[in-house]
């Protein structure tokens, strides 16, 4: 069974709004077993809809409609595919006895453009609005099967949720389960990735491996189809298993998890406290980690130490460590991590220092990073890195190779025991 989701409405065009009802939607007909192989969006003209429903019968089995069921003149989507369809549009009761209600209740004036909510097409299975007030509907016509539903997130959603699906069941359109995992890794390249499991790639099928880029980061989409949901997460269970047998050691977590997070879950897993101290990041790393809810279980403080005055009063670096090595050096990293974790008093200290840019610092160049992680007992690392990129992403990725690197040693900590 295959769909395709047909946004409606100039204003996505424009970019005014972003479409995530076709993302929602994707994600909840996967869980149904229905692929869907296209998004299209389209604005608010007749002629130009009805050319998308007409190349849209062409490739899928369902076609999901969002947007243009309001109350104003360019909301023309019952009309348009009534019109296709050679149906009629009919008032249904129960809608136009909620929309009453609702202008009753709200103390408002309800105009005769809003009886227009009401309309569906005749013979359709018609899904409730409990969030707003045009119904969606469900009809099957020409070898097909039609779903409308409101454009406003707020009543898709649990529209679809609660009334749609069980709807495309009943129809018999969902057939398999799609299982979706998401493998996400650091400190690896994509290029590389590949390379160590080209195999696997050319010889997917089922499951399907789809690699993706972005950030410094890489992440594989693992896909599995089965009319078994249990068979559908084993065959991902094995494949997870093989690709990490080559590039396990770069991977960190699943789906829509973040270094910092993963770093947070490992910390209150062990029951570990961290403190900071930011020359390079400006407070990069404790903002990341704060803005994660139950930080202050792990985090009880840090330092932006942006200037050799504050590194020297503050985090007591040695005079002679920036005088003869400088800020931006192994040996300031290693007094940084150590002396914020004897300062906050804290299980771990991690420090960043280097050359963000524009211009080099102290004779080192642009893109210069060294992050120290000090743990209470054992000898403290530094980490030198030579980054290539724009001020702003220097930071960004030091911040990221810092929790990586924390996890790693964590995870390294743990296995010593």
């Amino acid at each position: 069974m295959n769909a395709e989701i047909i946004a409606v409405g100039s204003e996505l065009l424009l970019g005014q709004i972003v479409n995530t009802n076709a993302r929602f939607l994707s994600q909840q007909l996967a869980n149904l077993g229905i692929n869907v192989f296209f998004h299209t969006v389209v604005g608010d003209n007749p002629e130009r809809l009805e050319s998308a429903i007409e190349l849209a019968e062409k490739r899928a089995d369902l076609i999901i409609f969002t947007g243009g069921l309001g109350p104003t003149k360019d909301d023309l989507t019952k009309e348009t595919i009534a019109r296709h369809l050679g149906k009629e549009l009919v008032i249904d009761e129960d809608a136009l006895t909620s929309i009453e209600l609702y202008f009753k209740r709200t103390n408002r004036v309800m105009t005769e453009n809003n009886r227009k909510q009401a309309l569906v097409l005749s013979g359709a299975h018609i899904l409730p609005n409990d969030h707003g007030m045009a119904p969606g509907m469900v009809i099957e016509a020409k070898d097909h099967t039609y779903m409308l539903l409101p454009g406003p997130p707020k009543e898709l959603e649990p529209m679809f949720s609660q009334y749609g699906c069980q709807a495309l069941s009943k129809a018999n359109l969902a057939k398999e389960v799609i299982v979706s995992r998401v493998l996400r890794f650091f400190g690896i390249g994509e290029a590389a990735l590949e390379t160590e499991i080209m195999d696997l790639i050319d010889a997917q099928s089922n499951p399907t491996i789809a690699p993706l880029a972005g950030d410094g980061e890489v992440t594989l989409r693992l896909t599995a189809k089965h009319v078994d949901g249990k068979i559908a997460q084993s065959l991902l269970d094995n494949l997870e298993n093989t690709i990490n047998q080559r590039v396990g050691s770069f991977f960190y977590g699943y789906d829509q998890t973040s270094l910092l997070e993963e770093v947070m879950k490992t910390l209150q897993t062990r029951k570990l406290t961290i403190t900071a101290a930011e020359s390079l990041t400006g407070g990069l790393f404790q903002q990341g980690l704060t803005s994660i809810s139950g930080a202050s279980s792990v985090f009880t403080g840090g330092v932006v130490c942006y200037s050799n005055q504050v590194k020297q009063e503050i985090l007591k670096v040695r005079q002679e460590t920036l005088e003869t090595h400088g800020a931006v050096s192994e040996q300031c990293a290693r007094e940084l991590a150590e002396n914020a974790t004897k300062l906050f008093k804290t299980d771990l200290g991690i420090s960043f220092t280097g050359v963000a840019g524009p211009e080099e610092l102290e004779g080192k160049p642009v893109g210069t990073v060294f992050i120290g992680i000090a743990i209470k007992g054992k000898p403290t690392i530094v980490e030198k890195l030579i980054l290539g990129g724009t001020r702003e992403a220097n930071r960004g990725r030091a911040v990221k190779y810092g929790c990586h690197f924390l996890l790693q040693l964590l995870k390294e900590s743990q296995n010593a025991k």
